[in-house]
């Protein structure tokens, strides 16, 4: 989906990273959710690029987008 999103099984159980380093989606995520803005993220974390935190926003919303079946 975007090369700054990254697996490697060696590193964070496999989870979605960010261009390789230990920072997971899932973190970004819970930052935006917790009510941080992303200056405050870029603040806290100043390997990070405005473009990374936009691709997690991306990969998430790509993950909530699937068909839902019903039995």
């Amino acid at each position: 989906m975007s090369e700054r999103i990254t697996y490697n099984p060696q590193q964070c159980g496999g989870k979605p990273c960010i261009r390789g380093m230990r920072i997971r989606v899932a973190d970004i995520l819970e930052l935006y959710a917790a009510g941080l803005s992303s200056a405050q993220i870029l603040e806290d974390f100043p390997d990070l690029e405005a473009e990374d935190l936009e691709a997690a926003l991306r990969y998430a919303a790509h993950e909530v987008d699937h068909p839902v079946l019903v039995a």
